[in-house]
């Protein structure tokens, strides 16, 4: 009698044991299944989307995304932003569209969101950051990389003179900007006249357009970014005031009108004159074809007042002409070309000064 039950108190403990055993080992199998499709990409959507950006121009791709929203798209949307002083226009939209804002470097954990996107943001991304997302991140460019790598491509374009310019999505790498593979490039002509508000415009549009036709092709469309090609690479450094001031003796009048089409609503032109800086405002560049007497070959930098027509001319490299529309002088009020001509060039025994 004894013995049956101790028997049976092992057969119980054992049978116990096992089933214990079993459920240890089913919990591991889970753990490990856990594991491995938290390390494996999302195969779809909808996503969950984390936006780095600043301003106007990333504007236009958060609304693009908060739109997708409504679409099945994206499941989930959140901000970092960095400013200084007032709120950039970045912050205003989330605030107003009770987005979820982080502040520069973010702290979130690996896999909270899928995909990174950033559009002008002006911070280098690090690694450890990259590597939080598991389909990592992309950067919506305004410019066909690897032409116009940097903080400026727009103006740059417009400065160079570029007949197109585009939109690039690529992958974020670390360590430097802008040279990661490109998943998908759009060009768009760049129209003569063109000016640096109008066509940042036109590709923070084209931008967002772009951004939502990859969102909808994820995940596969990044299995199609190709390297760019390190030899046909040109860079467009931040603007800084410097390059404002006009080098008549390299600049012909194309160049120097391209420069106030790529500055315009940054800096107005700038030059010397009588020791000191004054601005150039409303340039245009004389087309070849234009018959004026006055306009001989000149010294560059030589300012001409045509008294008939009303135009301020100056003389620019390879025997080119621009005129320019008003001056403003330290301590004077704007001055039209009749009144800037009137005042400091008919009066003078030349009748004509040098701008350098």
């Amino acid at each position: 009698m004894v013995v049956y039950k101790l028997t049976k108190c092992v057969s119980t403990f054992i049978k116990v044991g096992e089933k214990a055993l079993s459920s240890v080992n089913n919990i591991s199998i889970w753990r490990l299944r856990c594991d491995h499709y938290a390390n494996k990409p999302p195969s779809k959507g909808p996503w969950r989307v984390l936006f780095l950006g600043t301003d106007e121009f990333a504007l236009q791709s958060l609304q693009a995304l908060y739109h997708t929203r409504q679409k099945g798209i994206v499941s989930r949307l959140e901000i970092v932003t960095a400013y200084k002083g007032e709120e950039n226009a970045v912050i205003k939209y989330a605030k107003k569209h009770n987005i979820l804002i982080h502040n520069w470097p973010p702290s979130i954990s690996k896999d909270e969101f899928d995909i990174g996107v950033v559009v002008s943001f002006g911070h280098l991304i690090p690694s450890k950051i990259i590597d939080l997302f598991p389909l990592g991140m992309i950067n919506v460019h305004g410019s066909l990389l690897p032409r116009w790598r940097g903080a400026a491509p727009i103006c740059h374009a417009l400065i160079n003179g570029d007949q197109e310019t585009g939109i690039s999505i690529m992958k974020i790498m670390p360590k430097k900007f802008d040279i990661g593979s490109v998943i998908v490039r759009e060009k768009v002509q760049i129209h003569p006249n063109e000016t640096y508000l109008e066509l940042y415009k036109k590709l923070a549009i084209l931008g967002a357009n772009l951004l939502t036709e990859t969102m909808n092709q994820l995940p596969d469309i990044l299995n199609t970014a190709k390297p760019q090609v390190e030899t046909e690479v040109t860079y467009a450094p931040k603007i800084t005031p410097e390059i404002s001031f006009i080098k008549w003796n390299e600049m012909t009048a194309e160049q120097v009108y391209n420069l106030q089409r790529g500055l315009l609503g940054i800096h107005p032109l700038r030059t010397y004159f009588n020791n000191q800086v004054i601005k150039l405002l409303d340039i245009k560049a004389i087309p070849e074809s234009t018959k004026v007497n006055c306009l001989r070959e000149k010294e560059p930098g030589l300012a001409i007042y045509d008294k008939k027509n009303k135009i301020l001319y100056v003389s620019c490299q390879e025997n080119s002409w621009i005129s320019v529309g008003t001056v403003i002088i330290p301590g004077h009020r704007p001055k039209s070309a009749t009144d800037f001509g009137t005042g400091f060039i008919l009066n003078r025994k030349e009748k004509s000064c040098i701008f350098c």
